[in-house]
């Protein structure tokens, strides 16, 4: 029986490998900087200006967590909401490659890079992500891999029936 809240969108079959996603652009102000910083990762560099300034980073920027989490959201947008996701199974790989500084715009390509059939649970299967994310001079910022479960539509389906690679 289809699941109402997911029968309208894409399913596990529906995916390709190699398939991307642009993912934003957001703009980063001191305020958001200094907001998630006072909340989740509370360093002088990601609060204070003066400190921030003299710190290795070279003025105030974004915590990683930050940017992490700006890109789930963009991912989200982009993708998550449209598929018939069934929640993260993790990731892996993740690299700070530089700050983002403020007044930094962040944006980025989310790829496809893997498709399995759970062997466990017919009714799943697993995509993989790749983030390449990067500041508006299209330097890297970050990168992952994220592991996402996804809603098979016909769990009959033999397991080696693979999505399209």
């Amino acid at each position: 029986m289809p699941n109402p809240i997911t029968e309208n969108r894409r399913h596990f079959e529906d995916l390709t490998v190699g398939e991307a996603f642009a993912l934003g652009p957001v703009k980063v102000s001191k305020t958001d900087i200094v907001a998630f910083a006072s909340e989740f990762d509370p360093f002088p560099f990601h609060l204070d200006e003066k400190a921030a300034k003299k710190s290795l980073l070279g003025g105030l920027a974004a915590s990683g967590w930050q940017t992490g989490a700006l890109s789930l959201k963009m991912l989200v947008d982009a993708l998550l909401s449209k598929i018939a996701s069934m929640g993260g199974l993790g990731f892996t790989d993740l690299k700070w490659k530089r700050p983002l500084m403020k007044g930094d715009t962040l944006s980025g390509t989310a790829t496809i890079t893997s498709l399995r059939r759970s062997k466990s649970h017919a009714d799943m299967g697993i995509l993989t992500i790749a983030f390449d994310m990067r500041n508006q001079k299209g330097e890297q910022v970050m990168t992952l891999n994220l592991a996402n479960l996804v809603e098979v539509r016909d769990p009959s389906a033999p397991l080696d029936a693979e999505a399209p690679q």
